[in-house]
């Protein structure tokens, strides 16, 4: 079982739904990034998504463009963002780390070398959101024979013909995109995102969690409560692009986490 699978049964046994934290690798600095994923925990964070920077970011909206030039301006690359990793792993052994980003620096890589380092510095599950399923074979089966996680986005245009494609390879849990564009665009609305969840929970046994237009408390509240858990991306981003403090920004993670958490 990995610390996925383990984080979300042991939620689902305690009847309470996932928090899940988005953060910018390197965005101010390596020794920022470092320091929020370690309070995250302590915060309330379940899962830890871990964004690397990419040039061409097109799935992310302003906030998050903006946080990815920060990191790259700052001297972010890989072997600086698997590095944050295994820092991280050495306070903490079982708080899941999903890294969120873009094949290219994937591929310029090698597969097979980021996965062996990826599983060796301690990342749990990849959101590589440039790649479909018909492009299975050049990293998301790799990476599950590997031992890692491949989490795949599903989004109000994924209709019941595509679904099963999507949910074919997923693994660790299913990432539903509450809006239609990019992150930060619009707010989500617990009403339209239902029953699209109970259509995705009714193709699959792995957790749906919904990101993408959550901004407080009880946007985080609202939205937990109809599926098994929310993600929090360009709130907690924006925060740290405005130079507040680790303190301050986690004392938001944590009441957004005490949100998802009531429901």
């Amino acid at each position: 079982m990995t610390r996925i699978d383990a984080t979300f049964a042991r939620l689902a046994a305690e009847g309470r739904k996932a928090f899940v934290a988005y953060v910018m690798a390197g965005d101010p600095d390596a020794g920022t990034t470092l320091a929020l994923m370690r309070g995250m925990p302590a915060a309330g964070v379940d899962v830890i998504e871990l964004g690397h920077p990419f040039t061409d970011p097109m799935a992310d909206g302003p906030t998050i463009q903006l946080a990815g030039q920060r990191a790259l301006a700052g001297g972010q690359t890989m072997d600086r963002t698997l590095g944050l990793v295994r820092a991280f792993r050495e306070r903490d052994a079982t708080t899941p780390v999903v890294l969120m980003g873009y094949y290219n620096p994937i591929h310029a890589r090698g597969v097979g070398r980021f996965l062996a380092e990826a599983k060796e510095a301690g990342i749990d599950g990849l959101i590589v959101v440039d790649l479909p399923p018909e492009e299975d074979d050049e990293l998301c089966l790799p990476a599950r024979a590997a031992g890692l996680a491949f989490i795949r986005l599903a989004t109000p245009t994924t209709d019941n013909r595509r679904l099963p494609r999507v949910l074919q390879n997923t693994s660790g849990f299913v990432y539903y995109v509450s809006i239609t564009g990019i992150t930060g665009a619009a707010a989500a609305r617990s009403a339209e995102v239902a029953p699209e969840v109970a259509r995705i929970k009714a193709a699959t046994a792995l957790p749906v969690v919904v990101g993408f237009g959550i901004t407080s408390p009880d946007s985080a509240e609202a939205i937990a409560r109809v599926a098994d858990g929310a993600v929090v991306g360009s709130a907690i981003v924006g925060r740290i692009g405005e130079g507040r403090a680790v303190a301050d920004v986690l004392d938001f993670v944590q009441g957004l986490a005490a949100g998802a958490h009531r429901a």
